[in-house]
């Protein structure tokens, strides 16, 4: 048995090692970035095409839907890249900004944190779903009324969250509204038109 220390590589052994590592980060650095994207995004349709699509059946905005999804596709991804329902928007994508809410069975619903899975058989309603036809829904009304928006990016899930907020009756006072609207973010800073808004529509007891 031998009992000897292991001796550290000699100067010229580490060199050459160096030298080994060096070579193969440089060949690394100079692949065209094209390459790179392809060689990714071949990975990610092998990733895909091994994941089992699961049938799911929705209505959306009173149609109703037959799907093959991913399990691990977002209610939001289905919603835009699926069945191109872009009024829905993607903003932070974490559950923090609420420009991506719809309603579920009438319950609003972060559609970036939910598995389209997960809604098998329900009904979904998008901002694309509240008119009817030309006729615009009294929220979307009294938003344009009340100048409720500026750029418009967080507009759909602002009026898709204020009707919720009137039917679930938390709309009783300016400080009520605001508190049940604090998970949708307006960047912009339009939130004391959206607050008249939201007023009008709860004390004009219109239908929402």
């Amino acid at each position: 048995m031998n009992n000897e220390p292991d001796l550290p590589p000699s100067h010229d052994e580490a060199r050459r090692n160096f030298l080994k590592q060096s070579s193969l980060l440089t060949a690394v650095a100079l692949v065209p970035a094209p390459v790179v994207q392809a060689a990714t995004a071949e990975l990610d349709e092998r990733v895909a095409a091994a994941i089992e699509k699961v049938p799911l059946k929705l209505e959306i905005n009173g149609k109703k839907y037959k799907l093959d999804v991913e399990p691990r596709t977002t209610l939001l991804d289905l919603l835009r890249e699926q069945l191109n329902l872009t009024g829905t928007k993607k903003g932070c994508d974490y559950g923090q900004c609420g420009a991506c809410t719809v309603h579920v069975d009438g319950q609003r619903v972060n559609s970036c944190l939910s598995f389209a899975v997960m809604h098998d058989g329900k009904k979904i309603t998008t901002i694309e779903g509240l008119a009817d036809g030309d006729k615009l829904h009294p929220m979307q009304a009294a938003f344009v009324k009340h100048d409720g928006f500026q750029c418009g990016y967080c507009t759909p899930g602002q009026i898709m969250s204020a009707v919720a907020c009137v039917r679930e009756g938390h709309a009783d006072s300016e400080a009520e509204i605001r508190e049940y609207m604090s998970g949708n973010i307006c960047r912009c800073g339009a939130y004391t038109n959206i607050v008249a808004a939201i007023q009008e529509v709860k004390n004009g007891g219109q239908k929402v």
